[in-house]
């Protein structure tokens, strides 16, 4: 009789250890989404997307010159479906990333595009005229990673903006603006800090998301401007 309830209270135990485990692994944010796996991470996800792939409107803008001026600071305003975002460009640390979003963003590229990819307290991610994590512009361009830099000093901050990409090396369209403070590996230019409008960021931020993070309701970027602040 004595084995019998030893039997039993060592079943009931063992149930309730599996459990509580089993809520812990179901509950808990997997390690592996701020890791530099490309399956798992938010902006490392992008890492699997193809940026080589122009359609005839991306060709168009393939060889086109830059028409940002070098040395100068500019104030990018987004204007979204859910509020006003306003960054400022770090033209020191990342001069082509600038001049190449500049560039964009004056001939309307960004107009209308989509945040297609929203990971609550990671990452907003857009840029991509696919609006499914698979295009750009029809061309690709280098890192600008400098540790010592101030960009590269102060890391993946809230609001910073930077570019996302399939590798190093494969600079597009696409970018990113974080949530938080993401331990991120310095594999991903830096090329602005927003400084007006974090509510916006917060807001599209936590939009109901389906699958691959896609919002169910669509964050429009209505339209992208460009302000020049001079030396």
């Amino acid at each position: 009789m004595n084995q019998n309830k030893f039997l039993f209270t060592v079943i009931i135990i063992f149930v309730i250890t599996l459990g509580i485990g089993g809520f812990f692994a179901v509950n808990r944010r997997p390690a592996e989404v701020l890791s530099e796996n490309p399956a798992v991470t938010p902006v490392s996800v992008s890492n699997t997307l193809s940026v080589n792939q122009p359609s005839a409107t991306n060709k168009e803008l393939e060889n086109t010159e830059n028409t940002a001026v070098k040395n100068r600071m500019y104030i990018v305003t987004i204007e979204t479906s859910l509020g006003e975002i306003q960054f400022e460009t770090f033209d020191k640390d990342a001069p082509k990333t600038v001049n190449n979003f500049i560039t964009l963003a004056g001939k309307g590229f960004y107009d209308g595009l989509t945040f297609h990819r929203v990971v609550k307290g990671f990452v907003i991610q857009g840029g991509d005229p696919n609006g499914n994590g698979t295009g750009g512009p029809g061309y690709k361009f280098e890192d600008e990673l400098d540790p010592n830099s101030e960009s590269g000093k102060f890391g993946y901050k809230k609001g910073i903006v930077a570019m996302a990409n399939s590798g190093p090396d494969t600079n597009g369209s696409q970018f990113f603006i974080t949530l938080g403070d993401v331990p991120l590996p310095y594999k991903y230019t830096i090329f602005g800090k927003v400084v007006k409008g974090i509510e916006a960021v917060d807001k599209i931020g936590i939009v109901e998301t389906g699958a691959q993070d896609k919002p169910l309701q669509p964050v429009f970027m209505k339209k992208v401007k460009v302000r020049e602040l001079g030396l």
